[in-house]
């Protein structure tokens, strides 16, 4: 009962970030929004306001004493954000005139709302599924042009249809079986078996490509994860240094000067990327130093992108035995292979080592750069970008979120069950049931399916005023 007369509330908020700016949004939703900003509002009859429209105003305090002049927008229901009546007031953005408005509201009849709760009406009220809503939180959130994009797919109800596509598909498959239950003194089979376990075959292919994409997806989201390893000295730390337009690291012609990880974010060509600095790779007797090394194998496995610099003076031997312990750690990865210092090489020294380099990791794309003298490393830059793109360039959907991809892992592994059942001939009734759980996981991504708990775990994460 109490979260019954929570949602019969009216809500009201600051959705504007904290602070003072040009002007703030104070924003009210609920039944009684009208009638309880009117009690505040002085200016045109909001009870005759057509919905959609902006109006000139001032809020008075309880005292009838002016606080502000402000622009009222009014969205009647259902043709709102929340699928409630809305306002939301336009006023200065001094943080007391904001305060100050808050509290006149809520003695007018608001009550302050929670993180999240203009969303969580949404969804409710059935204006978003809770994917979408989700959506909303990582745009807001969002940190690089790519982020962005998914979120922005996702809020439009990408990822959404194409789960309500598959959900479809597996109620008809349920559908089909279980009408067969009615008929099973007939023994009659209203499913082709052949045609719903190559349906089912395709539905699994979906959803583990979904559930991969969740890796990217976290990313791009996060920022991709690049680990620049080499031997000592090879220009690992002023490489870091050029990438991030920051003195973030040490240079030092010192060997063993960098010990632990130093990593920094930085944004190319849209993309969030998450460079680590990492101890120079060599044989020592340091104990510390060791440490530092065996951190940088550790980021070597983290790492979805591994930039291995090479330094032209090397000797190739030295290079072999390197590859031996990055190659193998890297089998997963992307790998750059940069050829470092070339202001200082031979072109037959640079053109040999590259030939070296493709003989020992075909798959490496190979860049020759000065990190010290910034020689080629904005071409290093695209060389990254692109790499990653390549990593989900390809499909328009892509999962940024643990606990969808989650619930699609055990759709997955609950429609194999059923191909499996249809491949061995077992009863109906099994088939069914692995489709039902399968349709079960699918539907606790929209919200379909879904508990209080979930719930205030997903809309706590919302700032307050959305």
């Amino acid at each position: 009962m109490e979260q019954l007369r929570a949602l019969d509330d009216t809500i009201c908020a600051i959705s504007t970030p904290h602070g003072i700016g040009g002007i703030a949004v104070v924003r009210v939703s609920g039944s009684k929004a009208i009638p309880i900003v009117s009690k505040a509002w002085r200016g045109i009859n909001l009870a005759t306001a057509k919905s959609h429209t902006a109006h000139l105003g001032t809020i008075v305090d309880n005292e009838q004493r002016p606080l502000d002049q402000v622009v009222a927008t009014i969205f009647r229901a259902p043709h709102t954000f929340t699928g409630e009546d809305v306002i939301e007031i336009s006023c200065h953005g001094s943080v007391w005139i904001q305060q100050q408005i808050v509290a006149t509201l809520i003695a007018c009849g608001c009550r302050a709302a929670l993180g999240g709760e203009f969303t969580r009406r949404a969804f409710m009220n059935g204006k978003i599924d809770l994917s979408q809503a989700e959506a909303i939180a990582d745009v807001i959130a969002s940190s690089s042009k790519a982020a962005h994009k998914i979120a922005i797919s996702q809020m439009r109800g990408d990822f959404s249809k194409m789960i309500q596509s598959l959900r479809d598909t597996l109620l008809e498959f349920c559908a089909l079986l279980e009408l067969e239950l009615d008929f099973s003194e007939e023994e009659v089979e209203f499913a082709d078996r052949a045609k719903l376990t190559n349906d089912a075959t395709n539905i699994l292919n979906t959803l583990t490509r979904l559930a991969s994409s969740f890796k990217t997806g976290d990313a791009i989201k996060n920022g991709f994860p690049v680990a620049i390893v080499g031997e000592t000295n090879t220009g690992k730390s002023t490489l870091l240094n050029r990438l991030l337009h920051d003195d973030r690291a040490l240079v030092s012609d010192i060997r063993g000067t960098t010990r632990d990880t130093i990593d920094g974010t930085i944004t190319i060509d849209g993309i969030l990327f998450r460079f680590i600095d990492t101890a120079g790779i060599r044989q020592t007797s340091d104990a510390i130093e060791n440490l530092g090394i065996e951190r940088a194998f550790q980021k070597i496995d983290q790492a979805q992108i591994v930039i291995w610099l090479i330094d032209t003076t090397a000797p190739i031997e030295q290079i072999d035995t390197l590859a031996e312990q990055i190659l193998p750690r890297s089998a997963d990865k992307k790998i750059i292979a940069a050829i470092n210092k070339i202001d200082i090489a031979d072109p037959s020294r640079i053109q040999a080592i590259e030939d070296h380099i493709r003989q020992l990791a075909p798959q490496a794309a190979i860049a020759h750069i000065s990190a010290k003298n910034g020689i080629n490393v904005e071409q290093l830059e695209t060389l990254i970008a692109r790499t990653a793109q390549g990593d989900y360039a390809q499909s328009d959907i892509v999962i940024t979120n643990a606990r969808h991809y989650e619930a699609l892992t055990l759709a997955a592994q609950s429609i194999e069950r059923a191909i499996d059942g249809l491949r061995t001939g077992i009863s109906g009734d099994f088939v069914a049931q692995d489709i039902r759980e399968t349709i079960h996981h699918l539907s606790s991504i929209t919200g379909e399916i879904t508990t209080d708990q979930i719930l205030g775990t997903i809309f706590s994460r919302f700032c307050i005023g959305k």
